[in-house]
């Protein structure tokens, strides 16, 4: 790493301890998913075998925890991926492409996943406030007909993504007080689900299973496709102490620690929550609401239906405080990425830039909000697919295997954590995401996106490396004669 880079990774401040580490990432996994993607789910698979959704889905990603667990405790800087390619794959050859690719990756998948949580946020105000507004279809000359959202959904939602950067503009230890704050708020929302499903349980609603429903026809298995999508989705943030390890405190322990106990629990909280829903709405009803404007709020009408009109706007609220813990944490990982990339050289230099009061990457942090708001007047569904499908493609899969490559190029390396059962857990990450990929129908279409996203990312890497002189254009030193 060059000395600037040093210089700008010791400005940070080693703040944040394991249970803020667990929090900020148990708040970002916990965002407005789960409570609106209960029906997409079911749909998909055709009743309460829907659980395989998640129970497989939370076995995917520990597999791949496992992988984020050892790398970053053995490479536990700023930048999470950005910083693990460069190193598995070579700073200064294969790894300078991959790095680049992974930062012109999150230059859309970032916003995406952030301006998904303030969408969500969004929509369970249009239970409040009804009158926010339909989706509405626009054409776009490259993407054709495209349903946005209502103006005051997109609003709404824009307004989310500001006030988070807001509050993201100080030190990191306050940034940590307010994550412990609006932990609690997501953790009352999803306790207060799990009680009113548990003491209206009824099991015949939650293991009413249709005929056939665990045989293993095309349909069985394109419909788990189409669940651990979403399932997916849904867990995906397990991953965030590692965007902002340079501000960990003993990384090489809190990181793996922080990564699994999130897993952990969140995997409980889900799997326990959505069968005591099954056990008080039919399943049929879950499964008719997906894609109508009903799945907005499908929690608010559950509780509606238990405890009347009050609870509803109360769980709206809620669920709101939830999609917003997300999004302010999603912003705060990703903010780091393109700090760390610009602080070696490998992206703008304005980037680089720290704020001299409250020493946070503030350039990088207000831009990526601003993408961010851009991709708030996009549906959700579309925006959930397109993010899933590029990251797996450009980040997941290089990182998965490199975890294996960096084992025999670099055996040396301290490695504070080490895979279990490596390199099983590694093989089955890769298979998995692989799976979630292509056994969806019509899963061309968001591949051929991001198809076209990689192979514009190289056009503009080669470029810039002609022009630089960087790899593989690199000039040959003269040797004096």
């Amino acid at each position: 790493m060059p000395a600037a880079a040093d210089d700008a990774e010791q400005q940070l401040i080693r703040g944040v301890s394991l249970w803020g580490a667990t929090t900020l990432n148990m708040i970002d996994m916990i965002g407005v998913g789960p409570f609106i993607t209960i029906p997409l789910i079911i749909a998909a698979m055709g009743g309460p075998q829907a659980m395989l959704g998640w129970i497989l889905g939370a076995l995917l990603v520990v597999c791949d925890g496992l992988v984020w667990a050892e790398l970053g405790a053995a490479l536990p800087g700023s930048g999470g991926s950005y910083r693990y390619l460069s190193e598995i794959y070579g700073a200064r050859k294969f790894g300078r492409l991959m790095s680049f690719l992974f930062i012109w990756q999150l230059t859309f998948s970032a916003p995406l996943s952030i301006a998904s949580g303030s969408i969500g946020l969004a929509q369970y105000a249009t239970y409040i406030f009804p009158g926010l507004g339909q989706e509405t279809k626009v054409t776009f000359p490259i993407l054709g007909n495209v349903e946005i959202n209502a103006i005051p959904v997109a609003l709404a939602a824009i307004a989310a993504v500001g006030l988070a950067v807001f509050l993201l503009y100080r030190r990191i230890t306050l940034i940590e007080r307010l994550s412990k704050f609006l932990w609690v708020g997501v953790m009352l929302t999803i306790l207060w689900v799990i009680f009113a499903g548990v003491t209206h349980f009824d099991p015949k609603l939650a293991f009413d299973f249709p005929p056939g429903a665990f045989t293993l026809r095309p349909e069985f298995f394109t419909g788990l496709g189409a669940a651990l999508l979403v399932s997916v989705y849904d867990y995906w943030g397990y991953y965030n102490v590692c965007f902002f390890g340079g501000e960990v405190k003993d990384p090489g322990r809190t990181i793996p620690r922080a990564v699994l106990l999130s897993i952990l629990f969140v995997a409980v909280i889900y799997i326990v929550m959505n069968i005591s829903i099954l056990g008080v709405v039919p399943w049929r009803e879950f499964a008719g609401s997906a894609n109508t404007p009903a799945q907005r709020y499908v929690i608010s009408s559950f509780m509606e239906r238990l405890y009347g009109p009050r609870a509803g706007l109360v769980a709206a609220v809620l669920i709101m405080w939830t999609a917003f813990a997300s999004v302010f944490s999603l912003l705060l990982g990703y903010s780091r990425v393109p700090f760390a990339a610009a602080r070696d050289g490998n992206y703008f230099r304005l980037f680089a830039r720290v704020h001299p009061r409250h020493r946070i990457p503030y350039v990088s942090l207000l831009v990526m909000g601003g993408i961010a708001t851009l991709f708030c007047f996009f549906r959700l569904a579309d925006v959930i697919a397109a993010l899933v499908v590029i990251r797996i493609l450009v980040q997941f899969l290089a990182q998965i295997a490199g975890v294996i490559v960096l084992r025999v190029r670099r055996p040396d390396l301290p490695r504070p954590f080490r895979m279990w059962l490596y390199p099983l857990p590694a093989l089955l990450a890769l298979g998995g995401f692989i799976y979630v990929l292509i056994s969806r129908r019509n899963f061309l279409k968001e591949i051929r996106y991001a198809a076209v996203l990689i192979v514009v990312g190289l056009i503009i890497y080669f470029i810039r490396a002609r022009m630089r002189a960087e790899w593989p254009f690199e000039r040959a030193e003269q040797v004096p004669g």
